[in-house]
């Protein structure tokens, strides 16, 4: 199935999917698990809103049981199995590592993933368009992301030719990113350092070693210590005056330069439509994986200011968001 296809079936199917619609079989109270590394109000907000908006509400005729490890990702097969013993109707599992949990858990209870970055190639799904088995979801990555994302860094600073990449050598998705970095940069004449951080206490040593090693600007490779240690990443590299881009644009919000991504809000809310035909009866095998088509670049002038940047017209012109 070529990529029209895939997402022409989407059209005609998962996104027309009716936001109003009422849960089915009145009287039934639907048990709904959410597993994941971290509990980010905002984001679970999202997904319990579009429960509600699909008839499923929570204290009413929905229980929700969720489990987070707080990034502690050695704890999720116990916590995924928490979950299959009290025999909730589908599981959804936020972000990286909690949808491998749960599917070693359980090869029956339904599973929603809300945003995998390569569902195919680490075998959580078999294909996108069928999938398999009892886990469906949504993707965040698209090819070559990683390197739109240095050519945005290039465009906002044409003289760069120093770039780090900071990723989680633990991340199931760090190769495939890093490979994509490396093909963008040969074009762009970019030389790549690749630092990595594996929990909190590294990020000071990679910052430093970025120093040390004069690099001129930082992409920031998504995962779950990461993304709850953003605000510590922003600032370490405002203090260290790197230009920094990253997927989500909750990294723009909390000072880094840029950001290029899928909404991780809206994949939240829109795990909740898998969720509602899946116990209206659809099969997980059977609902292809939702990649996003659509991606959003926010900047943030106020980081540019501070590090005495001016960012191109032609790309603020381009950006779904500017932070001033």
């Amino acid at each position: 199935m070529d990529r029209r296809t895939f997402l022409g079936a989407l059209a005609g199917g998962l996104l027309v999917a009716p936001l109003a619609a009422p849960a089915q079989q009145p009287g039934k109270v639907w048990r709904i698990g959410i597993l994941g590394s971290l509990d980010e109000q905002t984001l679970q907000g999202e997904l319990v809103q579009g429960l509600r908006e699909l008839g499923y509400v929570e204290g009413e005729n929905t229980t929700i049981d969720r489990r987070y490890s707080q990034g502690r990702d050695e704890r999720l097969p116990a916590l995924a199995a928490e979950l299959v013993r009290l025999n909730v109707h589908a599981i959804v599992a936020t972000g990286g590592s909690p949808p491998y949990a749960a599917k070693q858990a359980t090869s029956t209870i339904p599973i929603v993933f809300s945003n995998n970055g390569d569902p195919v190639g680490s075998g959580l799904v078999a294909s996108l368009g069928r999938p398999g088995g009892n886990v469906t979801g949504l993707s965040l990555v698209s090819p070559e992301i990683v390197g739109k994302r240095l050519q945005f860094l290039k465009e906002a600073l044409p003289g760069i030719s120093r770039v780090a990449v900071l990723s989680n050598p633990s991340s199931p998705m760090r190769a495939l990113s890093l490979r994509e970095a490396e093909v963008a940069a040969r074009p762009l004449h970019v030389q790549l350092r690749m630092l990595e951080a594996q929990a909190p206490r590294d990020l000071a040593s990679a910052f430093s070693t970025a120093t040390k090693e004069q690099v001129q600007a930082l992409i920031i490779l998504g995962g779950p210590m990461f993304y709850r240690e953003r605000a510590h990443i922003a600032d370490l590299a405002t203090k260290s005056h790197l230009p920094a881009i990253a997927a989500q644009r909750e990294y723009a919000e909390v000072g880094c330069l840029m950001t290029y991504g899928a909404n991780l809000r809206e994949n939240y809310r829109r795990a909740a439509i898998y969720v509602d035909r899946i116990l209206k009866g659809a099969k997980p095998a059977d609902l292809p994986v939702e990649q996003p088509t659509k991606f959003e670049l926010v900047i943030n002038l106020k980081t540019a200011k501070t590090l005495r940047l001016t960012v191109p017209q032609s790309l603020l012109l381009r950006a779904d968001h500017v932070i001033e």
